[in-house]
């Protein structure tokens, strides 16, 4: 993974294209020109990573603060790669680093997508949902107490 940068903006509203248009017209809301601009409207090249595979854009995923933790969003993999361990490997990588500050990750998904199993398997749970979108959370882990130290052996003698 890679920072974003400004330039990424329509190879990702691109694939966000691709990527999404199965569910959205399922859904009947795939419209060709709001998807793309849906995403330039909202870009933060800031809070955005792009995934390449072999020095080749792949996808994007970003990671956005908000008061309470995260919001996963804009999590697009070139269909070719999905499937592959690719998405996990790079969902593992960021939740790594927000089970280590203790942030909770919240998303949505289109409701129908296979994405959504992803999510359910690193640990993400249905919060609220629609027709639409499925809302999603991963709690902040659970910070374990330290375990007890072993008392010194009392000396007999």
């Amino acid at each position: 993974m890679r920072p974003a940068q400004s330039a990424d903006v329509e190879a990702i509203a691109e694939l966000r294209a691709v990527v999404m248009r199965p569910d959205l017209e399922r859904l009947g809301r795939y419209d060709e020109h709001r998807v793309r601009q849906r995403f330039r409207d909202g870009f933060s090249p800031g809070h955005t990573s792009v995934i390449t595979t072999a020095g080749a854009f792949a996808g994007s995923v970003a990671l956005r603060p908000c008061d309470d933790g995260h919001w996963l969003e804009h999590f697009y993999l070139a269909p070719a790669l999905q499937g592959r361990g690719l998405g996990s490997a790079v969902l593992a990588t960021l939740l790594s680093g927000t089970d280590t500050s203790g942030d909770v990750v919240r998303l949505n998904v289109l409701q129908g997508s296979p994405a959504r199993h992803l999510y359910e398997r690193h640990g993400f749970r249905v919060e609220t949902q629609d027709e639409i979108d499925v809302f999603m959370l991963r709690p902040a882990p659970t910070r374990r107490p330290p375990a007890p130290r072993s008392a010194a052996p009392i000396p007999w003698g």
